[in-house]
């Protein structure tokens, strides 16, 4: 019985492609496609992702793309393009001259990033490089990690009675000149996404209190969501990056502070 219910599901998983009716476009040789690969889980891959995936013979990826992902593009070259904080890795200016160089050869290129590639993914200055030499290219977006991850642990991005509005944020330049104002960001009331933000997660936190934000503020710290290592630690925003160290917690990681964090509790029982 069981056995027949499986079939019949793969039947009707199959039977709503076929209805789609979608039609890839075709990467043209030449051409370099910025793709999001979204927040780990290749369920997570779009369908326009993953016929680029399969028409690539070039395929520049990041850190965090996962290997069952990179595999879909059997037959392509493979060119590893990371970047991780603190760790030897290409400089931007290099992976935008590979770009350049394979399109150049007649490559049929995608360039796969984590999440979206317009959401802190660099996405929007390859495709200015790519522009300025004249080189055909396409934006396929994904799935970002700020607003899926929360997904995937219980968190609802948006809650009536709770926000208005969800703030993404780097915490990359904490503390530097470079820095975002989180004192005007505390001010807003509404949640904050932080990527990039681990190795300054005591600056961060202290820097919203300093804003205004209550220490008693909802956080979550949320590690490699979607994937079979994803872990999550909710606190508070006094609390976070004391927690957050004891834990063990490390990037790639998501910083959560705002009200929608205590909706997870709530909604524990959910499937």
């Amino acid at each position: 019985m069981n056995g027949s219910a499986n079939t019949n599901g793969r039947a009707t998983v199959e039977q709503a492609l076929a209805r789609l009716n979608f039609k890839p476009r075709e990467l043209e040789p030449g051409h370099v496609w910025l793709a999001g690969a979204g927040p780990g889980d290749p369920g997570c891959l779009t369908l326009e992702v993953l016929a680029a995936l399969g028409q690539c013979d070039a395929l520049v990826f990041d850190a965090l793309v996962s290997a069952d992902v990179v595999a879909v593009a059997q037959g392509a070259e493979l060119f590893y393009a990371g970047k991780r904080g603190g760790k030897p890795s290409m400089k931007q200016d290099d992976i935008t001259a590979l770009l350049v160089k394979l399109a150049r050869e007649g490559r049929r290129v995608v360039r796969l990033k984590g999440g979206d590639p317009y959401i802190f993914g660099r996405g929007g200055e390859e495709a200015l490089a790519l522009a300025r030499e004249n080189i055909p290219f396409r934006v396929l977006s994904g799935l970002t990690s700020g607003l899926s991850a929360l997904a995937a642990t219980g968190i609802p991005a948006t809650m009536r009675g709770i926000n208005k509005a969800v703030i993404l944020a780097t915490g990359h330049a904490a503390g530097t000149d470079d820095d975002i104002d989180w004192a005007a960001i505390a001010r807003t009331g509404q949640p904050i996404v932080v990527y990039m933000g681990m190795a300054n997660l005591p600056l961060i936190a202290a820097a919203l209190l300093e804003g205004g934000l209550a220490p008693s503020t909802p956080a979550a710290v949320i590690v490699s969501a979607t994937t079979p290592q994803e872990r999550i630690l909710v606190a508070t925003l006094a609390t976070i990056a004391q927690e957050a160290a004891a834990a063990g917690l490390a990037s790639p990681a998501l910083i959560v502070v705002g009200g929608i964090v205590a909706m997870r509790a709530a909604l524990a029982g959910g499937a």
